[in-house]
């Protein structure tokens, strides 16, 4: 079984580095004309509550029943989302957020620990019963991807040198998943079209 992992298309927010977190931000028309069908047809894609992911299924596998995972939602920024660095310059709390290597809970929101808490569990719940047969299609957030397979992906990588761009992903080989909890590395996956 494999399992293949993408982020949302781009999003006005995205698109101009605005942090989007929980906030309920649609794909913007450059997004959606970015994406293009998947050869790949599963049956059944889990995605998050948010429309940006259930948008970027919908182009990608149109016949796929969608499965929403509310845990695998991306991580709450509080008083950051909807602004960017340039706007949160100067901020004390971002300023501190930003020096702890964005590790420490954003203001009103959550820590990198507690969204990768939050984010492993769902996966690991998914795991446990996911359509026999199937490979997992997973498309979700940046941060999701990044939180999973710092966790679970083999060869080993830190947080951030998981970053996928919006529309592409990775696919991974769930064999050792059972005994060892393992996710290995195949390939990167890229659903954009012309760019």
């Amino acid at each position: 079984m494999q399992v293949i992992m993408i982020r949302h298309g781009e999003t006005i927010w995205s698109s101009e580095r605005r942090y989007q977190g929980i906030s309920d931000v649609p794909l913007s028309e450059e997004g959606r004309r970015k994406l293009k069908p998947a050869d790949l047809k599963p049956r059944h894609v889990f995605v998050t509550p948010l429309v940006r992911t259930r948008e970027t299924a919908e182009i990608l596998f149109p016949e796929a029943e969608q499965i929403i995972v509310s845990g695998l939602s991306e991580m709450n920024f509080g008083i950051f989302e909807g602004k960017n660095y340039r706007e949160l310059n100067g901020n004390p709390a971002y300023r501190a957020w930003v020096d702890s290597g964005c590790l420490a809970a954003c203001p009103g929101g959550e820590s990198k620990a507690e969204f990768s808490r939050r984010v492993c569990g769902a996966f690991e719940e998914l795991m446990a019963g996911p359509p026999a047969g199937e490979d997992v299609v997973i498309v979700a957030h940046g941060g999701t991807l990044m939180a999973v397979l710092e966790a679970f992906g083999r060869p080993a990588r830190e947080y951030f040198d998981w970053h996928a761009d919006c529309g592409c992903g990775f696919r991974m080989d769930a064999g050792e998943w059972t005994c060892g909890r393992v996710l290995r590395y195949l390939d990167m996956v890229d659903f954009r079209g012309e760019l």
